[in-house]
């Protein structure tokens, strides 16, 4: 990682939210050019709050929310800055059939953090959900944001794997995400609904990420296992700029586009760089392993442009966040599993 000119820390969740949520002009000439309204269904989990938000500063004619909102924090805060919300169970067909119509719909629902204790319920919300939603949205565009993990194990030292590269799913939350792929490419052929499957990993900021796990185990003196040595990781500012850009690659057969980080992050390099800005040398275990999941970023890139915040800010900004004691969202990523268990 080479060292850059660094901006000022976010300090509060006020400064990251703003930062996370600034449309480019890219994004706001995207969503203003949207002749209808836009949804996002799985709103209050890690992502929602930031895409919408962001898809409201960026000129969004109207913006719905939809979750079951089990904590009214959330609910609250999307209220206040302009999204109008719906609660909805998912996996009611009654509920489900009450939502309004929408031409613009983002899927950002799944279920990953306790799913190897609850496999009947990972399967029905990673797999059965978008099947029903795209059941009831035949006539919408759909972005469907699925997960990197479908794709096998890649040799550390290659690019990763683009998106014709060899899926091979490990554990059951993987095999679920691509049974939710194949149900989503299924109805968008058969309806001939425009649809953009986003392989996602790994979305960051101050409260949630890869990195931010790496920087509580170094400030806790915790044992950091190296197995996994290697990630990808994408600011979620980026990553939802680049959603809000996505509905012109919708398609019927379904497209479908990586979406994470352009950097080839070594879990070590990045530990010690973290313990450098804390003042605290990191313990490690093991030795990497010559195979991580990593993606192939170069469609991405080609389409919307490199990511703006590189590694060496997200790093600098999270170990001043955890320096600080900044709160977190509770959720580590669990990235370092080679079993497929969440």
């Amino acid at each position: 990682m080479s060292k850059q000119t660094l901006l000022s820390p976010l300090q509060t969740e006020e400064e990251l939210m703003a930062q996370m949520t600034a449309p480019t002009p890219a994004a706001c000439d995207a969503v203003q050019a949207l002749d209808g309204d836009v949804m996002v269904l799985g709103v209050a989990g890690k992502m929602g709050p930031t895409l919408a938000e962001l898809l409201v500063r960026a000129g969004a004619k109207r913006v719905i929310g939809v979750s079951r909102f089990s904590s009214p924090e959330s609910r609250r805060y999307l209220d206040s800055v302009g999204v109008e919300t719906v609660a909805c169970d998912l996996l009611d067909d009654e509920s489900v059939a009450k939502l309004p119509d929408a031409p613009y719909l983002y899927l950002l629902a799944g279920f990953k953090f306790g799913s190897s204790g609850a496999p009947s319920l990972n399967w029905a919300m990673n797999t059965l959900v978008p099947a029903k939603l795209m059941e009831r949205f035949p006539h919408s565009r759909m972005v469907y944001v699925s997960s990197g993990n479908v794709y096998r194990f890649m040799p550390v030292d290659g690019s990763g794997a683009d998106e014709c590269g060899e899926l091979g799913p490990v554990g059951e939350y993987a095999e679920s995400r691509l049974g939710g792929e194949r149900l989503v490419e299924y109805y968008a052929e058969k309806n001939q609904t425009p649809t953009l499957i986003v392989r996602l990993f790994y979305a960051t900021e101050l409260r949630y990420g890869i990195i931010l796990d790496l920087a509580t185990k170094v400030k806790e003196q915790t044992p950091i296992d190296l197995s996994m040595g290697y990630a990808n990781q994408i600011w979620q500012g980026d990553a939802c700029d680049m959603l809000a850009r996505s509905f012109p690659l919708c398609a019927s057969p379904a497209d479908v586009i990586n979406l994470t980080g352009t950097e080839t992050l070594s879990v070590q390099q990045v530990a010690e760089a973290l313990g450098e800005r804390l003042g605290v040398a990191p313990i490690f275990t093991g030795e990497p392993e010559n195979t991580a999941l990593l993606g192939d970023a170069t469609r991405y890139v080609e389409t919307f442009g490199a990511p703006r915040v590189p590694a060496e800010q997200i790093i600098e900004w999270v170990a001043w966040w955890v320096k600080h004691e900044g709160s977190t969202l509770g959720k580590p990523t669990k990235y370092e599993s080679r079993t497929g268990n969440f």
